[in-house]
């Protein structure tokens, strides 16, 4: 329905069935298809806990890629904001390619642009 936020909550209301796995799904690849990266991150994150299939770690970074993407451009909601926790998502995954987009991505341009982030 266009608000992530409002999707975001309900599912966090949810108990874990079926019901509330197929409605993380659903806005992780909505949030993704709608340029909501800081949400779609959030579920493909929780997706990828409950089930280690590698297309949720691509949406996951993909989204992350989104926030930072969004933050650079300096876009209202500008995700600057949402970057350190984009960033804690990534390093709480224990995937190599995590640090990879840390490190030689976020990190740099965060350090040039003074963007405060603990890495």
């Amino acid at each position: 329905t266009g608000e992530p936020a409002a999707a975001w909550e309900t599912f966090l209301r949810l108990d874990t069935t079926s019901e509330s796995f197929n409605l993380l799904h659903l806005i992780a690849n909505d949030c993704y298809k709608m340029g909501h990266f800081y949400y779609a991150c959030k579920a493909f994150d929780v997706l990828e806990r409950l089930d280690p299939d590698p297309e949720f770690w691509e949406g996951k970074r993909g989204a992350a890629i989104g926030v930072f993407q969004r933050a650079v451009a300096g876009k209202l909601g500008g995700e600057a904001d949402k970057l350190q926790e984009v960033v804690d998502i990534l390093r709480s995954t224990g995937n190599p390619k995590a640090d990879h987009v840390v490190n030689r991505v976020i990190k740099p341009w965060a350090k040039e642009n003074k963007v405060r982030l603990e890495i």
